[in-house]
């Protein structure tokens, strides 16, 4: 259906209102070299946003080379539980990595708590019920684990896949999914700094848990005594192992 626009008489008696130079006025060069103008800022901004967002190949890379270099890592953290339907748990403390998969979570709040793996079981220490559950490294579902991999041979596509980036000021989250269908997590979350330090960690469990982890103060290849990696149950403290 065709549609039929009646002038209006009326709009050829107003008094000229548009400016002397209207832009489609202007001489053609003036408007060739506002539109060059115009074209450069914007391939200006777009190569600047590219320049700005760091190449995912190029992050994962330095991650791999700064851990897989180093034989240990002490680090602050603070650690934060949430799961459906309970309220969130914060902890905090001092973590010791030792290659090959000796982990140390030494906790200042609550004081006393204690996570320790030789490589071969993982030991849990609650002052509270001075109760110790200890349980193979294998076997595990505790969050704390997936760290384990920072002092193994650490190669992301290896071990994950379906990689998402997101920017957060100058560091770089990567969030991943475990490639093992036996991967006690559903995915992985890291906030990488621009040293290639990883400054965060959240883990989301297969039941929906989510555990953060935040790390503060990292030094790499500091000497650590062995004694770190060895537990010993406190006196009187019921040691209990996990089934598997």
């Amino acid at each position: 259906m065709a549609v039929i626009i009646t002038p209006n008489p009326s709009l050829h008696r107003q008094p000229r209102t548009v400016p002397p130079f209207p832009f489609h006025a202007w001489p053609l060069r003036r408007v060739n070299s506002f539109v060059t103008r115009l074209l450069c800022g914007v391939c200006l901004l777009a190569v600047s946003a590219e320049a700005a967002a760091p190449d995912l190949l190029d992050v994962l890379k330095g991650v791999e080379t700064r851990y897989n270099r180093a034989q240990t890592v002490e680090v602050l953290f603070q650690q934060t539980y949430t799961a459906p339907r309970r309220v969130a748990k914060t902890e905090s403390g001092q973590l010791f990595l030792r290659k090959p998969g000796r982990m140390r979570w030494q906790y200042t709040t609550p004081p006393g708590k204690l996570f320790v793996s030789d490589g071969k079981y993982i030991y849990l220490y609650t002052p509270a019920s001075n109760r110790v559950e200890r349980s193979k490294v294998k076997e595990t579902d505790d969050m704390r684990a997936p760290l384990a991999f920072l002092l193994g041979k650490l190669d992301f596509h290896r071990d994950f896949k379906r990689f998402l980036t997101r920017q957060r000021g100058s560091d770089l989250s990567i969030a991943a999914e475990p490639r093992s269908d036996r991967a006690p997590f559903s995915q992985v979350e890291f906030r990488v700094g621009p040293a290639f330090e990883i400054r965060e960690l959240e883990v989301t469990g297969q039941d929906s848990s989510v555990t953060l982890f935040r790390f503060e103060n990292e030094k790499l290849n500091s000497p650590l005594n062995d004694k770190l990696f060895r537990f010993q149950p406190p006196p009187g403290a019921e040691v209990v192992d996990e089934a598997p």
